[in-house]
């Protein structure tokens, strides 16, 4: 007679732990409707299973991602309120000890599972997606192009931000700098290098043309001119970090260049420089602005007569007491840090040093 028995043993068992399951599920939050308070003004409530990344992108609140949520880029970060979750290994590298200590997290590696409140840039609660039209696209060097966009409504932002741009086909979110005059508000453009195996810098310089439609969020980003401020400019980039000190430029002859400006860009060979003429032609119209290019490696047919060395040496040649100055820094974070550590050499505070590393 035990095996009568053993059947509705074994379903007894089945339907225990599936209400154990159930149970569990309910109090790590699963299943059931959580809040996420934002600033402390913006509630989003949320059911299911899901980070805070997607919870806050179906709700309409774009944190920047531009890796799409695979904790390779850390940007999409947060500062958890009075909750303090320990930061998984993934974000360990993007995040300083000051931030881990305040709460700082990204989004992309934050499970719901119960109601949370966070604080957000207040910049961030503007952002919002957009459609633009591909309306030119120019190759300014082997491996940059720029790209031009007709956008369906405004498009405010600040010179030295940038936009995210979706990858039609793959949903691949990509973040570039926007490269063109604030005051027109219809038509962003971007400098764009071409990045071997880079999916997205791949399909801009392969198969983007003119007259497609792609899908545009922003703006985002807290490096941006500081119009208030009446200090000297230092102004170093490389590459395609030429887009935002581009903006930035466009911005101070709006204003007529009241400030003294310097913009030191550097390119290993002349086949790299683009802009050139441009800039040294702004030289001459605006008596405060002065352009420096220099090339690391020139080649003898560049016939190059102007500075060479790596761009921190020639900084340092150009530049005496910097302690009065602020600078705006766009490229590489090796190229950076170097800059920064020359700035600091020559005075300058480190809290007037904004950049954009990429």
């Amino acid at each position: 007679m035990d095996y009568i028995w053993t059947p509705i043993i074994l379903i007894s068992v089945l339907i225990a732990v599936t209400l154990l399951v159930i149970l569990l599920d309910k109090l790590l939050g699963g299943g059931g409707e959580r809040k996420i308070t934002v600033n402390k003004n913006n509630v989003v409530t949320i059911s299911g299973d899901d980070t805070a990344l997607n919870a806050l992108t179906n709700n309409k609140i774009f944190l920047p991602s531009s890796c799409g949520g695979k904790a390779t880029c850390g940007t999409c970060k947060f500062r958890l309120v009075d909750w303090h979750e320990p930061p998984k290994s993934t974000e360990l590298s993007f995040l300083s000890k000051e931030e881990v200590e305040e709460g700082v997290r990204l989004a992309c590696q934050v499970k719901v599972t119960q109601d949370i409140e966070i604080q957000v840039p207040e910049s961030i609660l503007n952002v919002k997606p957009f459609w633009g039209k591909v309306v030119e696209v120019e190759q300014l060097t082997h491996d940059i192009k720029r790209v031009k966009f007709e956008m369906d409504e405004d498009f405010p932002f600040k010179p030295g931000q940038y936009l995210q741009i979706t990858v039609p086909g793959i949903e691949t979110t990509r973040a570039y700098s926007i490269a063109s005059d604030s005051k027109d508000l219809r038509h962003p453009e971007v400098i764009i290098r071409l990045v071997p195996g880079g999916v997205a810098t791949k399909f801009v310089h392969k198969a983007l043309i003119v007259g497609d439609k792609i899908k545009i969020t922003g703006p985002f980003g807290d490096f941006f001119l500081k119009e208030d401020s009446k200090r000297p400019i230092i102004m170093i980039a490389g590459g395609s970090g030429k887009a935002p000190i581009r903006s930035i430029i466009y911005k101070l002859m709006d204003q007529g260049m009241p400030r003294k400006a310097t913009y030191f860009f550097g390119a290993r060979t002349k086949k790299d420089l683009y802009y050139t003429d441009y800039f040294l032609d702004v030289a001459k119209k605006y008596p405060n602005f002065k352009y420096v290019p220099a090339l690391s490696t020139p080649l003898p047919e560049d016939e190059w007569t102007l500075d060479e060395g790596l761009i921190t040496d020639v900084v340092r040649r150009h530049t005496e007491d910097l302690s009065g100055h602020e600078a705006y820094l766009c490229g590489s974070p090796g190229m950076i840090d170097a800059c920064i550590k020359v700035l600091k050499e020559k005075g300058m505070p480190e809290e007037y040093i904004y950049f954009d590393k990429f």
